[in-house]
């Protein structure tokens, strides 16, 4: 994954279309219809500067994208991504609902479905929707005398929606509004509502204690910041989610010094020796809200993966790519976990780090003071 091009070109997307849908089709054992298809887009793109993916380009396009995210390590599962085509939606009030379905859709009752919506892509270089959140659920971060409360990830974020009159309870785990953006109109703002809202309450296999720390986690993660690009089409809304992997809520969220920062507070209650890095007491630590939050979400019936499996998936993911004659692209960073790397098969491994397309990109944030 990289930043979006900033340009918009009519040859370099009849190019870019032209390379997707030979793919594609290909992909889709529809090799007779590449001409005509091929065709019909240029004409398109003569016409109006634009061309239109059919439901089904829009359907393996993100797909293949979620197969080519580098970053990413649970592509094994990549062509049972549900594709939701909402392009047809005009108003923010229409975009926000849609938010709202694919939250519930998404989560499945815990089961979680790897789910992906569209709204409207960028039409002749002009972006048509944005949604300002990172994440369809995320918690709120408050600025006080005595540090943050709640998440100091989202501050600026959260000050723009007290700007906008936003009224919450103002506690660790508030989730923020909805704020999304149609042309060049002010953002609108929407709350979450609770019945769309499912979390888990975090408690320990162990130590009885944990559960009095109060804390929680939302139950699907739901990225809605980043850019899809299919054959040239920039998708600038397009939330996607699959399910968690422990980690990211056990030894990143929970447990960075510019997250919750919940080390020390463990360690305490488990009475290690802190004095010190040397003892490991941070390691201990961490192990132990990694085991609570596995356990939970367990406990709870909501899917959720660890790094071992996961890792194990990613294998299993290589040697498909392989037996289909395509590369793979990673970035070894992000695919090794943050507890323990050397127990996993992808520390061992080298990756090429090539960015393919379709892909999801990074796309500048918005101002969150400009409207």
């Amino acid at each position: 994954m990289y930043n979006v091009r900033d340009h918009y070109d009519r040859e370099t997307l009849l190019e870019e279309a032209e390379s997707f849908v030979r793919e594609c089709y290909a992909e889709l054992d529809k090799e007779g219809e590449i001409d005509d298809r091929v065709a019909e887009i240029r004409a398109e793109v003569r016409e109006r500067g634009h061309y239109d993916h059919t439901y089904e380009e829009l359907e393996h396009g993100a797909k293949m994208a979620w197969r080519n995210s580098n970053r990413c390590v649970g592509r094994l599962f990549w062509d049972r991504l549900e594709v939701v085509d909402e392009r047809g939606l005009e108003t923010p009030e229409e975009i926000h609902e849609a938010c709202c379905r694919h939250i519930r859709q998404g989560r499945n009752d815990g089961d979680i479905v790897p789910t992906i919506t569209l709204f409207k892509p960028q039409i002749r270089g002009e972006t048509q929707v944005r949604i300002w959140n990172y994440e369809l659920l995320r918690y709120a971060g408050y600025e006080t005398e005595n540090g943050v409360v709640g998440d100091p990830a989202e501050t600026e974020f959260t000050n723009y929606c007290l700007s906008r009159g936003w009224e919450p309870d103002r506690t660790e785990f508030d989730i923020l509004p909805h704020v999304i953006q149609v042309g060049e109109d002010e953002p609108a703002m929407f709350d979450v509502p609770d019945s769309v809202v499912e979390e888990v309450e975090l408690t320990h296999p162990d130590y009885e204690w944990f559960g009095d720390l109060g804390l929680k986690w939302y139950d699907v993660p739901i990225v809605s910041n980043m850019c899809l690009e299919i054959g040239g089409i920039r998708y600038t809304a397009a939330p996607f989610n699959g399910w968690y992997l422990s980690t990211e809520i056990g030894a990143r969220n929970l447990t960075d010094r510019d997250r919750y920062d919940m080390l020390p507070e463990v360690a305490r209650r488990l009475g290690l020796d802190t004095s010190e890095d040397r003892s490991l007491w941070k390691d201990e630590a961490t192990l132990e809200i990694h085991r609570a939050v596995i356990h939970s979400f367990d406990e709870a019936g909501v899917r959720i993966t660890d790094p071992h499996t996961v890792t194990d998936q990613f294998e299993q993911f290589e040697r498909n790519e392989n037996a289909n004659g395509r590369d793979i692209t990673g970035d070894w960073s992000w695919l090794i976990p943050p507890t323990n790397p050397a127990t996993t098969q992808t520390f061992h491994t080298t990756f090429d780090e090539d960015v393919n397309t379709p892909n999801f990109f990074y796309q500048e944030d918005p101002d969150p003071m400009s409207g």
